[in-house]
């Protein structure tokens, strides 16, 4: 008996020696190379890693079914998916969430009834990039990443740096700017600041997604000067200054192929031109061709499907797709993975400083809020006067844009509230009747959709006796003109970008009756996107941009009214005269092709084929405005002030251009008020090869906030690549001969001191892969060769 159990027990020994042998034989994640944990993997656990779990979208089909949906809802309900997990390779699952605006996850959670995990909802992106401060940028970007990594979040799905191509793109307040030099920065600004958290980020949408309008199916035509120069080069800007972790490729065409399927984008101009080494993901349902995805470098599908699934197990078992290039999309997976909170053991604690955070979105709004108009120094406001509150917006502020683009925030301040906290004194008749319109009016609305944009509730009409009323017991009327926008559609110009029939007729009634009895009319603008100014500006005494300024908006828009914080945003892109006036617009969206896509089936977007052409080329927003000495509403660089800056003494380094030179200029503030200034420096290029814009933005820096009589001296560096223009006939950067003009100045417009330098040689800056050709060349190329 004594033999029996001591048998036994060997023999259980042996089992457990045996199970752990075998586990230290397996290789683990951050123990074994990356080349190792790879060569462990079967065929399924290598095509699960490269796609999502999956996700619940009502009416979703069964086959765009994810393969495990439910682990983003166990980790972080609201977040946008997670990846798969491989525990027994060391393999952890990683979570991605929205946003360009803060982090957008649900406030509630089922298994914890009894805690909430709001976000801030920051300003949006073109608010931020108003501000010109990438040192602000970088900041909310550090509060941010805060926010992700107390959450349990791995990778925020933004920043978004897509142009500001027309005034009407759905999802322009998601983006920076119209100007690549300032959509770059910001965005390395955003990057920088958000991964030096210890998370990452999704640069997106890589590239050309400037429409929502059938975005799934669009073929953007572009030419390559066009990509390279506009479209491209804020992404390339981004890339080289602050390595974001993941890129996030658009649901479009460009030039015939879908950019998740790509080579020549994700491969040659990503990796080879840009020397990227990160990750890049779809973004969610992008592209068709699961294959072609793994092959352009497209590694990671989101949310991910059984389609796909079952075509690259397919695909493997064929031979059509070769596992070597499965397992370089994983490798590039894995980097990222050790790198996250996740696989760090960071204990998150779900408790970020909210407070903390909601004091900076203050801060940021303020500063990039612009001041279009200020008459006889109507602003800033004195304490305590009585103002009559007019507008849906002044109660019910549009915080930020809707869609990916939504934070769950505790609270948002209307501006009732801001100003009433700031001292002023406002008409309670007035605001309860606004009150209570705007609550029956959304009692009426249909039940919500997800992620989309709910019907706006049309402007309260007022009573041209109860305005007299007010005008004679008020001492200004303040009007606030609200605007929203979202995924999955483009705005309209009618009652969108024009003001309403109601909005006119209220601005032209208050104006009338409050400047009848000699008192003044303010206009604040909470909008997203660009609209129609010049029909009725005159009506009113000021004007402020405060676009949608995030959860403290009351309270950032009583801080420059009063002065408390002197405004020193401008603007990032152009308010034309006229729609028409964009030279996009002649196309904007785009056509419809003959008959729907039949392979689209995405649950997120319209399933008709379409393409736009890029007609307008590199001649976007000031570049087409400046070089046509076209007149605008408010040109790009824009802003005015509660003081006023002197520039002097521009010195250029030297004369004759040597790989290098370095501009500097002193800015005084010569008014009577502290405030800040954006100095803008452009170039004027020779245009001996090709067509040049009259100027083209290449630095921007803000002062320090200036007491009266104090003065600062900025300089800005040039280098050869910022002398350049793209070549399409030698796929280089070439900067030309000749005589260059540096001019400085606070807008595009408004240029205040400018000197010359020669050139003497053409200079190739750099040759770069030959990509991306429209699909017109290539068929010629085709037919010659």
């Amino acid at each position: 008996m004594k033999h029996l159990n001591f048998t036994i027990r060997l023999f259980a020994a042996l089992i457990v020696w045996a199970s752990l042998s075998q586990a230290q034989q397996t290789p683990q994640l951050g123990k074994s190379s990356a080349k190792d944990v790879i060569a462990a993997m079967t065929v399924e656990e290598k095509v699960n890693l490269v796609m999502g779990t999956g996700m619940n979208f009502p009416g979703l089909p069964s086959d765009l079914q994810g393969p495990a949906v439910g682990e983003t809802d166990d980790r972080v309900p609201g977040a946008a998916g997670t990846t798969f997990g491989i525990p027994r390779l060391g393999i952890p699952a990683i979570v991605l969430a929205d946003g360009p605006a803060g982090l957008r996850i649900q406030p509630y959670r089922n298994k914890d009834s009894t805690a909430t995990y709001y976000c801030t909802a920051f300003p949006i992106a073109t608010l931020l990039a108003s501000s010109w401060d990438t040192d602000l940028v970088e900041r909310v970007g550090r509060a941010v990443g805060n926010e992700l990594k107390e959450y349990g979040v791995d990778i925020l799905l933004a920043p978004a740096l897509n142009i500001h191509r027309n005034p009407l793109g759905g999802r322009n307040f998601e983006y920076y700017s119209e100007d690549p030099l300032v959509s770059g920065r910001m965005a390395a600004a955003m990057v920088k600041g958000v991964q030096s958290q210890g998370v990452g980020t999704a640069l997106k949408h890589f590239v050309a997604n400037n429409h929502e309008w059938n975005r799934n199916t669009i073929n953007v035509i572009a030419s390559e000067r066009a990509l390279r120069e506009i479209y491209l080069k804020g992404f390339e800007i981004a890339i080289t200054e602050a390595s974001p972790w993941t890129i996030m490729s658009s649901y479009n065409k460009v030039n015939g192929a879908y950019t998740s399927e790509s080579v020549d984008l994700l491969t040659s101009i990503l990796r080879d031109d840009w020397k990227f080494t990160g990750l890049v993901m779809t973004d969610w349902f992008g592209g068709r061709d699961a294959i072609a995805q793994m092959t352009a470098g497209n590694a990671l599908l989101m949310p991910g499907t059984r389609n796909q699934q079952i075509a690259l197990l397919a695909a493997i078992k064929d031979k059509t797709l070769s596992e070597a290039v499965l397992d370089r999309n994983i490798e590039n997976i894995l980097n990222v993975i050790l790198k996250s909170p996740v696989f760090q053991n960071y204990k998150h604690s779900n408790k970020p400083d909210l407070k903390a955070h909601a004091q900076l979105a203050r801060e940021a709004a303020a500063e990039g809020m612009v001041l279009l108009k200020n008459a006889d120094g109507v602003l800033p406001l004195k304490s305590q006067i009585k103002l009559a509150l007019f507008g849906n917006s002044s109660y019910d502020m549009v915080t930020g844009g809707t869609g990916s683009g939504d934070v769950n925030e505790a609270y948002s301040i209307s501006l009732l509230q801001g100003l009433k906290g700031a001292g002023f004194v406002t008409n309670l008749s007035l605001a309860e009747t606004y009150s209570t319109y705007i609550s029956e009016e959304k009692a009426k609305q249909p039940p919500p959709r997800p992620l989309r944009l709910p019907p706006p509730i049309a402007e309260r009409t007022v009573s041209s006796d109860q305005i007299s009323r007010l005008a004679a017991e008020m001492e200004l009327a303040l009007i606030t003109i609200g605007r929203n926008s979202g995924e999955f559609s483009d705005r309209k110009r009618e009652n969108d970008f024009d003001l309403s029939a109601a909005e006119k007729k209220l601005i032209q009634d208050i104006s009338d009756a409050f400047h009848s009895v000699n008192k003044k009319v303010v206009i604040v603008l909470n909008i997203g996107g660009v609209i129609e100014t010049v029909s009725w500006r005159d009506q009113a005494d000021a004007i402020l941009l405060a676009w949608q300024p995030g959860q403290e908006a009351g309270n950032a828009i009583a801080d420059v009214l009063s002065g408390k914080m002197n405004p020193s945003g401008k603007l990032a892109t152009t308010f034309p005269l006229d729609l028409q006036d964009v030279p996009s617009s002649s196309n904007f969206p785009g056509t419809v092709l003959e008959g729907p896509d039949p392979n689209n089936r995405s649950p997120l977007a319209g399933a008709r084929a379409a393409e736009v052409v890029y007609e307008d080329g590199i001649w976007v927003g000031y570049r087409y405005f400046n070089s046509k000495k076209m007149k605008t509403s408010y040109p790009f660089g824009y802003g005015l002030s509660y003081t006023n800056f002197d520039y002097t003494d521009l010195k250029l380094s030297c004369t004759e251009f040597n790989h290098k030179l370095t501009a500097s200029i002193t800015v005084t503030n010569r008014g009577k008020v502290a405030g800040k200034e954006v100095v803008q420096l452009y170039l004027s290029a020779p245009a001996r090869h090709f067509s040049k814009p009259a100027e083209e933005l290449r630095g921007f820096a803000k002062t320090k906030a200036l007491q009266p009589g104090e003065s600062q001296t900025l300089s800005f560096e040039l280098t050869s690549y910022d002398l350049a223009s793209f070549d399409a006939a030698s796929s280089s950067w070439l900067a030309e001969a000749g005589t260059y003009t540096v001019k400085i100045g606070a807008s595009s417009q408004d240029i205040r001191q400018m000197q010359t330098f020669e050139k003497a040689k053409e200079e190739k800056v750099s040759s770069v892969s030959k990509a991306l050709l429209p699909e017109s060349m290539i068929k010629e190329m085709t037919v010659k060769h």
